[in-house]
């Protein structure tokens, strides 16, 4: 499946990404990379993009439900990664388009995964499956609300949001041609159906014919008068 090749590049991409913006420190080789502070703004586009380092603790959009949800959610999307592999492993031979779609939001659902699972055990700020997930990159498009709360700008978000978000597009535009691709498999494989059933009859029929060779000769047999008689005369 070489569109797990995708999903490499995004998981790697989102965890540099947001290692760069949190930091790190290996001290066995002295090395100490303190990154961004909590909130800092690093202007890229004026006020319109700019990098802001923000922890997600909940879902999307920054809802927090809780310890006990946390949890929950940290297992969820366990299983929901492992079940994407697997659902991405049974249409490998669909189209690209697909697969491409499903191999982004895999690499996105990874990437906030080992955030939510590993990061507050290697950062010391919670035990496993308690981590925040790393937020950074900060979009001005337009004031919206949503779950009762309101936003001056875009929900702040990371690569592996980005990710998810354009193979859900993906998969959305080309609906309806996975669904075309389906219904002609279907009819084909009708179709294939049919041709063997008839193919499978009329070989059986055949059949039955070739074990019963004898049975036209008695009809044509019982036609004719019996003449052994007269030679026994």
């Amino acid at each position: 499946m070489k569109v797990l090749y995708y999903t490499l590049v995004i998981v790697v991409l989102d965890q540099l990404t947001k290692i760069l913006v949190k930091g790190f420190s290996i001290p066995f080789i002295n090395i100490n990379y303190e990154g961004m502070y909590y909130g800092q703004r690093i202007p890229i586009i004026g006020d319109f993009f700019q990098f802001t380092f923000v922890e997600n603790p909940g879902m999307a959009f920054g809802i927090d439900f809780g310890d006990g949800v946390k949890l929950w959610l940290s297992l969820f999307s366990v299983v929901a990664s492992i079940g994407l592999l697997f659902y991405l492993y049974h249409v490998r031979n669909e189209s690209f388009s697909l697969r491409f779609s499903l191999a982004l939001i895999l690499g996105g659902a990874v990437g906030n995964l080992i955030d939510r699972v590993f990061y507050g055990l290697f950062y010391g700020y919670a035990p496993l499956f308690y981590g925040k997930v790393v937020d950074f990159l900060d979009f001005d498009f337009f004031n919206f609300e949503i779950f009762g709360r309101s936003y001056d700008r875009w929900p702040i978000f990371n690569i592996a949001d980005m990710a998810v978000s354009i193979g859900v597009l993906v998969l959305l535009i080309f609906y309806r041609q996975h669904q075309e691709i389906l219904g002609e498999d279907k009819e084909l494989s009708l179709e294939n159906n049919q041709t063997e059933n008839l193919e499978f009859d009329y070989k059986s029929e055949i059949s039955i014919n070739s074990d019963n060779p004898t049975e036209g000769n008695e009809q044509k047999d019982n036609g004719k008068p019996d003449n052994r008689e007269d030679v026994q005369g």
